[in-house]
């Protein structure tokens, strides 16, 4: 059986252009995790508070992010992409979380065959209020688990890439 994590072709993932394992559709309230050990997506818990998520969200195969988890990926798409999906994907910047005290960044990306996303290269270009609807949603998702996040702010698509090339030289050190 293969792992998404770690049975993937390392020359698909560049810190500008790579491909996002969806774990979360769009709008859903399930929180799914990647099992480690078998590669398989199993139901970690189904969110307390009456939200779903904003975006499409995953990770980046074969990255190793601060938490020590893959790095993190919101997918902006106008559709929701279905959990299990491979999309290509184009950093546009990245917010800054703690969770539990931990750093937990969250790199914003596009869906390059997605006509109207794929236009936008920097959070800047984005409407004010989908960067709001992301922050909100990763302000309060936790509250009723008595869990904190503090949102520390969001940087441009250059620091986005520097998080994923991390998260690609952590991978390489601990596996290769």
């Amino acid at each position: 059986m293969s792992n998404i994590w770690h049975d993937f072709n390392s020359e698909r993932i560049k810190r500008d252009d790579f491909y996002t394992y969806i774990e979360i559709p769009k709008g859903s309230k399930n929180k799914y995790e990647l099992d480690k050990e078998t590669g398989i997506l199993v139901l970690d818990r189904v969110l307390g508070t009456s939200m779903q998520y904003p975006a499409n969200y995953g990770f980046i195969p074969k990255t190793i992010a601060g938490d020590m988890d893959a790095v993190d990926v919101l997918v902006l798409c106008q559709e929701k992409i279905d959990e299990g999906c491979l999309v290509e994907t184009r950093p546009i910047g990245v917010m800054l979380m703690r969770d539990g005290g931990m750093v937990d960044e969250k790199i914003i990306a596009v869906a390059i065959k997605d006509p109207v996303y794929s236009s936008y290269n920097n959070l800047e270009e984005l409407p004010d209020h989908i960067i709001l609807e992301i922050k909100h949603f990763f302000d309060v998702y936790k509250a009723f688990e008595t869990k904190e996040t503090i949102i520390e702010g969001f940087k441009d698509r250059e620091y986005a890439m520097d998080v994923i090339e991390n998260g690609i030289k952590r991978y390489n050190e601990k596996y290769n």
